[in-house]
């Protein structure tokens, strides 16, 4: 068994250049010997668990689907709206939100404190994660993100 404090772990921040989106991130898994996007077939966890924290007014992260993996959300306090395409629903603390791969999806602190919940992600070998607003791409394990051309299947091949 490894065990691991979450109050003893550092809150690591991230924000885009603008400012729209925020979040600070403690990460359990890591802490706890896995390693970041390896699962068990490299030696990692079968899952990654992280305590996410967003403050007022900030989104954490721009609208993306993952093409395999899972994502679980568990709200622990704050308020907000999960984004889908199906629309925006409020979330509160007890929520548990579940986005298969395909399903779009943001998280949106639009109350007066930070929003905090635990996400938990498994480990796919690979991914690639499209953002609908930007029409984005992101390959992981490469973590390369690039703008898309469709193109003929043999092209350039012959």
């Amino acid at each position: 068994m490894t065990r691991t404090q979450a109050d003893d772990l550092p809150w690591t921040t991230q924000n885009s250049p603008q400012g729209k989106y925020g979040v600070s991130r403690r990460a359990l898994s890591q802490a706890a010997g896995g390693q970041k996007d390896i699962g068990t077939w490299g030696g990692g966890h079968p899952f990654d668990v992280e305590i996410h924290r967003v403050p007022p007014g900030k989104i954490n992260f721009p609208f993306h689907e993952h093409a395999a993996q899972w994502e679980a959300y568990y709200i622990l306090s704050g308020s907000g709206e999960m984004r889908t395409p199906k629309g925006n629903e409020a979330v509160k603390p007890g929520d548990y939100l579940v986005c298969p791969p395909g399903e779009a999806h943001q998280l949106i602190n639009s109350g007066s404190e930070d929003l905090t919940f635990l996400v938990i992600a498994d480990h796919p070998v690979a991914d690639i994660i499209h953002y609908p607003d930007s029409n984005k791409w992101l390959a992981k394990p490469q973590k390369k993100v690039f703008e898309m051309q469709e193109a003929d299947y043999f092209k350039g091949e012959e």
